[in-house]
């Protein structure tokens, strides 16, 4: 591209365009090595793929040398590569949900040029790439931004897959893609790759009385590749672990969504703030975009209709996970590339004067935590809370000094009908302040990693030497030290696990006490208050570090 693109960028050439994708690059990976890894999900994801390369099995997955089955392996297959050719840092543990992050962004980009025009494209990357929980979930490794983007993809293949006008090859090769990419969101994050996707269509041929696109769907090569994809590995191991089928599919599927079994029970109304706040700073822009898609979207012909198959996909997901007995304020996630195409469609057609009123009240809404984030450390229940809250208050003014600057160069430039840049500035001011106040949160690693932990007591750890762990489990520790522990009087999570290995963990103190007297060596990592517990059963130990949650002692 050698001439100026003033539907993408007004007045920025291809060179400045390209400083700017730079400085996106720069801005969006620059702090994945920065932070300690965060309990619990941090020190899960980066602990499975670790032990997946020292012990070879990449079909079982293990947390703590037991079996978990909790998710389908792509995450873990994908960050165990990275640990293999890099090895293993904290950049590593988060690589594949940053890059699926990044990917979100240009595939929203590409999906809104070839569907609504080049500046939609341009416009949804933008606001994705802006918005609140979408930032802040591209940085911290679970599996949400893994399966949200290849859902996404999915989507984005169906939508270019069912467009008019396309000739038999491109719809027929773009289903293709949509199979591949439902399969590979099922090796993410499991059956909800499959279903979300087939409901949301179903719902969308009912609303709008069109069952045509099913006839175009391909379904023989279709579910060939689907299978040809999805299924070696469930197929492996189930072959190697028989138990699989009723703990994977019936109790972390079924019983999830309509039980309380994993304890994460919230009322229907738990995501309302979680989309407000997660949206900003395009809150405003985002109801007025749902409003004008439903109003304007109506076609009386029976040809695919991409803006409504969007609008059914959003307002599905928000009910779906509303209604489920399992909540997080990641499963949102899935509606943000959606929720994006439509916003960067409108967003192209809309007055600057127009999003002036639109963004006018997220003004307000910075200047509150500008005024707020220094008394974060008020917050705080302990002494060392208040300190290390304190620290990371600091890090909150700046993140909302960014952030109200930007807002505030937003509205300015509005106000002179430029729209391009106004959007830009936003949406780059929202980013850099996401970015901001996720580094501050390292501040508070004392309390919410084992890094500090692991450090203090490495001279002690041996290979040869057991390490017992009881009464609780520090997530983020077997990463840093890089051993398992031999669980005591705990199970949680590895309960199933357990059960199917029981000689791999010690039910009671009791057997504990036998166990440490009986080695030569030994180290046991415990919450505080259990310290005094075992002193009265008389073991000998000796405290080699101690903080306000933990005491690791060894045998003297």
């Amino acid at each position: 591209m050698e001439t100026l693109n003033k539907s993408c960028a007004g007045a920025m050439t291809s060179r400045r365009l390209l400083w700017l994708l730079l400085a996106v690059v720069v801005i969006w990976f620059g702090n994945i090595e920065y932070r300690k890894l965060i309990k619990p999900d941090e020190g899960r994801y980066a602990e499975i793929p670790r032990e997946m390369v020292v012990s070879g099995d990449w079909v079982t997955p293990r947390l703590n040398g037991l079996k978990y089955f909790e998710k389908p392996p792509l995450q873990y297959w994908a960050t165990a590569a990275a640990y293999t050719v890099f090895g293993e840092h904290h950049w590593t543990s988060r690589l594949w949900a940053a890059l699926t992050g990044f990917a979100g962004l240009l595939l929203v980009w590409f999906a809104g040029t070839r569907l609504f025009g080049c500046a939609a494209g341009c416009y949804a990357a933008v606001l994705l790439g802006g918005s609140l929980l979408y930032a802040l979930m591209g940085h911290i490794n679970t599996l949400d931004m893994g399966v949200t983007f290849f859902i996404a993809l999915g989507i984005v293949g169906l939508l270019l897959g069912q467009q008019d006008g396309a000739d038999e090859r491109t719809r027929r090769n773009w289903m293709y893609l949509a199979w591949v990419a439902m399969a590979l969101a099922v090796l993410s994050k499991g059956l909800m790759g499959l279903v979300l996707p087939g409901a949301a269509l179903f719902l969308y041929s009912v609303v709008q009385r069109d069952i045509g696109m099913w006839k175009r769907m391909h379904w023989g090569m279709g579910l060939l590749l689907f299978f040809a994809v999805a299924a070696p590995w469930f197929y492996l191991v189930m072959k190697a672990n028989p138990e699989f089928f009723q703990r994977f599919f019936i109790y972390e599927h079924y019983l999830r969504f309509t039980t309380k079994v994993h304890d994460r029970y919230q009322p229907w109304y738990y995501f309302i703030p979680v989309l407000l706040l997660g949206m900003l700073p395009w809150t405003v822009l985002m109801f007025d975009t749902l409003l004008r898609t439903w109003k304007g979207s109506a076609r009386s012909d029976k040809s695919f209709n991409p803006e409504r198959f969007l609008l059914v996909w959003v307002v599905f997901i928000y009910v779906f996970f509303s209604v489920s007995s399992s909540k997080l304020p990641s499963y949102l996630l899935p509606m943000f590339p959606a929720l994006a195409l439509l916003m960067g469609k409108q967003l192209a057609e809309m007055t600057a004067r127009k999003l002036f009123w639109l963004v006018a009240p997220v003004l307000p809404v910075a200047l509150l935590a500008l005024c707020l984030a220094p008394f974060t450390a008020r917050t705080a229940d302990t002494p060392l809370q208040v300190q290390m809250y304190g620290e990371y208050a600091n890090w909150l003014v700046a993140a909302a000094l960014v952030w109200f600057a930007g807002v505030a160069s937003a509205l300015a430039l509005l106000r002179r009908s430029n729209k391009p840049v106004a959007v830009l500035a936003l949406a780059l001011s929202s980013l850099v302040a996401a970015q901001i106040g996720t580094s501050g949160y390292n501040t508070i690693a004392r309390e919410r990693s084992a890094y500090y932990v692991a450090e203090a007591i490495r001279p002690y750890v041996k290979p040869d030497v057991p390490f017992y762990s009881v009464s609780d489990y520090e997530q983020t520790l077997p990463f840093y030290l890089k051993r398992t522990f031999t669980l005591v009087a705990y199970q949680d999570e590895m309960a199933f696990g357990i059960m199917q290995e029981p000689q791999r963990w010690i039910p009671d103190i009791a057997g504990f006490a036998k166990a440490w007297q009986a080695q030569p060596a030994a180290l046991a990592i415990m919450p505080v208050y259990m310290y005094p517990q075992l002193e009265q059963q008389g073991l000998a130990m000796k405290t080699i570090f101690k903080n306000t949650q933990y005491i690791v002692v060894s045998k003297p």
